[in-house]
């Protein structure tokens, strides 16, 4: 098997996608019933954190571990990257001591830089343009609440976002209905968009309530991302209107589901009762990075037949 990235969801091809989120859905009934699986014993994957991080550090650290393999934790702190080594060198040093490396970092460039020079797999963990281990984690809880994966609508509400951009990508592959309620000046980027130019199942929309109707599932995420703090106050003026409240979620089909990728800041993009409500699944979404990463590790290192 010849050397493959993981830096935005269309380097998967739709039959991988379902493959990954099948193998995923395996892994973790495994998992709950105690049968582990060890297909990445010997193998070691390399940790790059270029940004703070919860979810992604630790399903990837206790999802190398379950698989039978050892992680890495590298903070600028920890590598000469972060005192000015070339990407491209850090890459090629990497590559003679690791099976993979995972990276989570601000410019999308830097990850396909490194992948350039990597001779072995390169994962995006997150940058400002996508979040491709999260949208596929998310396939894989949309998946469990009885939702189709081709026919289903997706309504996101909020930034047009890395995620924003993933479910773009996810939907240009999977052919489900996504409309994005963004405000003026925040629609996700026109590189995206230009995948999706002219097909019907991606619609971009001003009003929240339009997006939601009739959605299967609904989806939110923080208005100011990391690096984003100096435009913290602007963003709360410009984002009113588009917080996931009761009175949004109810225009929505009687079984949608409500999702969110975490952290958030409740009270701004969703509200308490929401999170906390009945159609939220945003903590099995958190679960699901964790079989997710074991399912897109084991595809990456060592191939699913």
């Amino acid at each position: 098997m010849s050397k493959r990235d993981f830096l935005r969801v269309v380097d998967f091809s739709r039959d991988e996608i379902l493959k990954v989120i099948e193998r995923a859905a395996q892994l973790k009934e495994k998992t709950r019933r105690g049968e582990m699986e060890c297909p990445l014993i010997g193998k070691t994957l390399a940790m790059i954190f270029q940004k703070s991080s919860t979810r992604t550090r630790v399903s990837f650290e206790v999802a190398m571990y379950q698989m039978g393999g050892i992680s890495l934790f590298l903070s600028p702190q920890d590598t000469q990257i972060g005192r000015g080594e070339p990407v491209k060198d850090t890459a090629r040093v990497l590559s003679r001591y690791v099976d993979a490396v995972m990276i989570r970092t601000y410019e999308q460039e830097e990850v396909e830089e490194f992948a350039r020079y990597s001779s072995v797999p390169v994962i995006n963990g997150l940058t400002d343009l996508h979040h491709p281990c999260q949208i596929l984690g998310d396939l894989l809880t949309a998946k469990e609440f009885g939702k189709d994966l081709f026919s289903m609508k997706v309504a996101f509400v909020g930034d047009g976002n890395n995620v924003a951009n993933s479910w773009v990508e996810a939907a240009f592959r999977l052919g489900f209905e996504l409309s994005l309620a963004c405000p003026e000046g925040y629609d996700p980027h026109p590189q995206v968009l230009s995948l999706v130019e002219g097909k019907e199942n991606v619609r971009i929309t001003r009003d929240p309530r339009e997006a939601v109707t009739g959605a299967d599932v609904i989806y939110t995420d923080v208005w100011t991302s990391m690096g984003q703090e100096g435009e913290a106050d602007e963003r709360l003026r410009v984002f009113q209107g588009f917080t996931v409240d009761d009175d949004l979620v109810s225009l929505a089909r009687e079984d949608a589901i409500v999702m969110h990728c975490l952290p958030a800041h409740r009270g701004e993009e969703i509200t308490e009762s929401v999170i906390e409500g009945e159609r939220s699944v945003v903590f099995d979404q958190a679960e699901n990075r964790l079989h997710i990463q074991k399912a897109i590790l084991e595809f990456l290192i060592k191939g699913i037949d």
